[in-house]
Order: C-alpha cells, then structure tokens, then sequence
C-alpha cells in the first residue's frame, strides 16, 4: 500500500479508541497504585495520546483500515448463507437418495467394544 493523501483519517474513531483505553488503563493505575499514587504515574498515559492518534493517522494513510464489528458481522452472516447454500447444492447433486440401513451398517454405538468374536464355548443351541 502506497501513500495517499486524498485517503480520510477517522479522527472521531481514534480519539474514541484513545479515550476508551485511557480511562480504562486510568482506572487500572488507580486500583493498583491506590496507595502509592502519584503524577508521573500518568504522564506516561497522556503521553500515549499522541503517539496513538499518529501513529493511527499514518496507518490510515497508507490505506489501512480496520474493520468494525458491523464489518465483521456481515462478513461471518455472508460465510454462513454461502455454506448453507453449498450444502444444499451438494445434497441435491448426488442424483440419489442415501442407501436404508443394513445389518453391516451401524446406526450408532454397538453393544460390542471390541472386534473380538462372540464367545463361541457355550455351543450353539439347536
């Protein structure tokens, strides 16, 4: 990706992400420093602000751009129609139905455990 100037920058975006992870680490100094607080603690919070939205505005720039969960939604609703609509090609392709169920075949967890054969010193009873 090449940089273009004509390309936006969400600036609403960023300062809302920014702001959302500055209360959030805000609050987390807070609790963890609550007895030991002090301003220096959060100079390294403000500063991050600009470092942020920079570095977001170059990314922007340069043509990335994240997707939003409405984005990634739609996405997994689209994924989910197509295989839907796959499997229903799929099962009315194969020009015959499923063959019934034999005694070879098994419909489901058999009272054998193993391939041994059955216990054949008792005799058969006639």
């Amino acid at each position: 990706m090449a940089w273009d100037s004509t390309r936006p920058i969400p600036w609403q975006r960023l300062l809302r992400e920014w702001a959302i992870y500055g209360s959030i680490l805000a609050v987390i100094i807070l609790i963890s420093r609550r007895n030991d607080l002090q301003a220096g603690q959060f100079v390294w919070l403000i500063s991050s602000f600009p470092v942020y939205i920079g570095f977001g505005a170059l990314l922007a720039k340069l043509g990335y751009q994240r997707k939003t969960l409405k984005d990634l939604r739609a996405a997994t609703a689209r994924r989910n129609a197509e295989a839907t609509s796959a499997s229903d090609v799929e099962s009315t392709t194969t020009g015959r139905p499923k063959p019934a169920p034999t005694k070879r075949t098994s419909t489901g967890p058999s009272s054998r455990t193993s391939n041994r054969p059955a216990n054949r010193s008792k005799g058969k009873r006639r």
